[in-house]
């Protein structure tokens, strides 16, 4: 049996047209399509270029800092959960000896 290559879905980002081969969810890839396009055009506004590969790898950079800061406040809550879960356990085995 062939691998399932997902379909194509057409997409609009930054006036242009482009269809994506995807085996994810057409809905889904038409969403981070449209957050891609918001993306470029707000970087189009504060840095407007007629140069669309410079605006791509400035929407990129962009797109990265989001990831990065989401990761690094991921990992912040994941260490005070931790802290949390630690407190708790101790205080059951504080109760548990008594």
């Amino acid at each position: 049996m062939a691998p399932d290559n997902g379909s194509v879905v057409s997409v609009d980002i930054h006036g242009q047209r482009y269809p994506i081969r995807s085996a994810l969810d057409p809905e889904y890839v038409a969403r981070l399509a449209l957050y891609v396009d918001e993306k470029m055009r707000a970087a189009a506004e504060t840095t407007p270029t007629g140069d669309s590969l410079r605006l791509a790898i400035l929407t990129a950079l962009n797109v990265a800092d989001e990831l990065f800061r989401c990761r690094a406040a991921n990992r912040e809550r994941t260490g005070e959960l931790a802290e949390r879960a630690g407190e708790l356990e101790r205080l059951i085995d504080r109760l548990l000896m008594a």
